[in-house]
């Protein structure tokens, strides 16, 4: 049984709930999660400007 893997990222205008609900529609379940703060240079320095959240899916297929 082989398993598909896929990181899903929640989207501007969406929460985390509506991303899960995408991506059980898609039939996957959530494994994992991960943030990753996203930065933008501000004389010269580097800012953080949002936060990227990524949920992990796992799709079982039994071919």
């Amino acid at each position: 049984m082989k398993k598909e893997t896929v990181w899903f990222e929640v989207e501007e205008n969406e929460t985390i709930a509506e991303c899960m609900k995408r991506m059980d529609s898609q039939g996957f379940q959530v494994v994992g999660r991960k943030e990753e703060p996203l930065f933008a240079e501000v004389n010269g320095q580097p800012v953080p400007i949002k936060q990227i959240i990524m949920l992990k899916g796992i799709k079982e297929n039994n071919k």
